[in-house]
């Protein structure tokens, strides 16, 4: 069974988690957090792990975490003392890390392994939600400090054969991502970032998609949505291992006045 990639929105800092007791988040997040809640029911099995690649993790090299057990790296600021004591228990994959590796230097791509560093918030925060028990092993991987398109289309390519032995490789990051723009005047100008992105990842030529979105500074309100594109990254790289199945856009919703949408291949 070939396992479909995913580019998914992780949310904004911890905002699923929000109440010390354990309840509902605010409304606004609700419809993302039922979103990533069913992910893992809505493939074809489950899968035996997963590799993420997350807008929250750069290096000079496509960079493995070989880590066991790693620990949580609380990469957000000014949020409630209790979102500081989440657990996110789920094992490392040391051996699917190293796959990975040798799948990258197999396309050419120079590679590199870290076993210390914690699982940012653009992992644990959205598994946490898909992956409740943290019963599936996860290892992430780095972007590219570069932040090449192309490259990172290619290095999806690259670890494409991981999907045919059981693992979902998924982007975490969000489709709109301006800190600084937020609230209702920022709709108009998301929701047509929005439509050409997704017209663009659904194209249904795959070299004609990967073309588009490698070029996606040329999308109407680019770098409105993106004045810094480490938080697209993460779909060039489900993209490229999605290779030439069909794409969809599986969610949209609107938060902080932003448009935001998953995207799914195969």
């Amino acid at each position: 069974m070939t396992l479909p990639t995913i580019f998914l929105p992780h949310g904004g800092g911890p905002c699923f988690f929000m109440d010390p007791d354990g309840g509902p988040p605010d409304p606004m997040w609700r419809p993302m957090q039922a979103y990533l809640a069913g992910l893992i029911e809505s493939l074809p099995e489950r899968p035996r792990a997963i590799l993420i690649v997350s807008g929250h993790w750069e290096e000079s090299a496509f960079t493995v975490h070989t880590g066991e057990r790693p620990p949580l790296l609380f990469d957000y600021y000014g949020f409630p003392p209790h979102t500081y004591q989440l657990r996110f228990d789920a094992p490392g994959g040391p051996d699917l890390a190293r796959r990975a590796a040798s799948l990258l230097a197999g396309a050419g791509f120079a590679t590199d392994e870290d076993a210390r560093r914690g699982w940012d918030h653009g992992v644990f925060v959205p598994l946490k939600v898909a992956v409740p028990h943290a019963d599936i092993p996860v290892v992430q991987l780095s972007l590219r400090k570069d932040l090449d398109p192309a490259a990172h289309i290619a290095a999806g390519r690259a670890l494409a054969p991981l999907r045919d032995e059981g693992v979902l490789i998924v982007g975490s990051g969000m489709s709109f991502h301006n800190l600084r723009e937020r609230g209702a005047h920022v709709t108009g100008r998301a929701d047509a970032w929005d439509a050409a992105l997704t017209a663009a990842v659904t194209d249904p030529d795959p070299a004609a998609r990967a073309h588009r979105v490698a070029d996606w500074e040329r999308l109407p309100n680019a770098r409105f949505a993106h004045p810094s594109e480490e938080h697209l990254l993460p779909l060039m790289v489900a993209l490229g291992a999605g290779g030439d199945d069909v794409a969809t856009c599986e969610f949209r919703d609107h938060v902080l006045g932003w448009t935001v949408s998953a995207y799914r291949f195969g």
